[in-house]
């Protein structure tokens, strides 16, 4: 496991030296001018590292629980239970969601565009709800934890 340890510490500091580098390299052709192609490439450069630095964050942290899952069949069973926790707290949010679009000023232009649809509607309904569920639970665990501690 010590060869590992140090495989990736070794990936860390890489990782570390080229982002540094990108950030020096973006700070010392910062202009003033808007229309510099050169300052334009150094954020389009940055920005495409940053990215990739997302993604290679969320895949090693999926792949990280995937192995804990796989080896640890106590969590596994925590975690599937909160996946379906979720999915059944999705799907009462999406049944009880209107796909009636919101009436407010201005509302007129995104129906034009065509980025406000009954089906956007509904999806941003049932967010709504999966908030408002999320949020009622989470108070009312705040508001159970002490009177259930006292029964312990």
């Amino acid at each position: 496991m010590e060869k590992a340890g140090k495989i990736v510490t070794i990936m860390l500091w890489v990782l570390l030296i080229i982002s540094a580098v990108l950030i020096i390299s973006m700070m010392v052709n910062i202009s003033e001018n808007d229309a510099d192609p050169t300052m334009g490439g150094w954020i389009n450069t940055t920005l495409v590292w940053t990215y990739i630095l997302l993604f290679i964050g969320a895949g090693i942290a999926i792949l990280a629980g995937i192995f804990h899952m796989a080896t640890d069949f106590q969590a596994a069973k925590k975690g599937l239970m909160a996946f379906a926790f979720l999915g059944v707290i999705a799907v009462i949010s999406y049944l009880l969601a209107s796909d009636q679009i919101p009436q407010f000023v201005g509302v007129q232009r995104f129906i034009n565009a065509g980025t406000l649809t009954p089906q956007v509607a509904k999806l941003v309904d049932a967010g709504l709800y999966a908030t408002y569920i999320l949020l009622g639970l989470a108070v009312l665990s705040i508001v159970l934890s002490p009177v259930t501690r006292l029964f312990k």
